[in-house]
């Protein structure tokens, strides 16, 4: 698995460096831009732009469209390398249904 590391204060000069990652990701994969368009729903043309420069800061969206499209997943790491989970949220009780009359 590849791991990105993300800074608050890190500044690219030409484009974000996920590119790199999600570009070595669909080269290892061995689809074409068009299965991948299928596969997550991002565009042949977006994909193309993010191979070959037109896009700088591409949308968090659809980064994980593509990854999680080509069998990888995207995590959140604290500054020890552990992984931040969301809390559990409470459920709603659920609510029984009435029966109608006759039922």
């Amino acid at each position: 698995m590849r791991t990105i590391r993300v800074y608050r204060s890190y500044n690219f000069v030409t484009r974000d460096p996920i590119l790199d990652v999600v570009r070595q990701i669909l080269d290892d994969s061995g689809e074409s831009y068009k299965k991948v368009h299928e596969l997550s729903g991002v565009s042949a043309t977006t994909l193309h732009n993010w191979t070959w420069g037109q896009t700088k800061r591409p949308q968090h969206a659809t980064i994980a469209a593509v990854v999680y499209a080509l069998g990888g997943r995207i995590v959140v790491l604290d500054n020890h390398g552990v992984e931040i989970k969301p809390p559990k949220t409470p459920r709603a009780p659920r609510r029984r249904r009435r029966r109608k009359n006759g039922a």
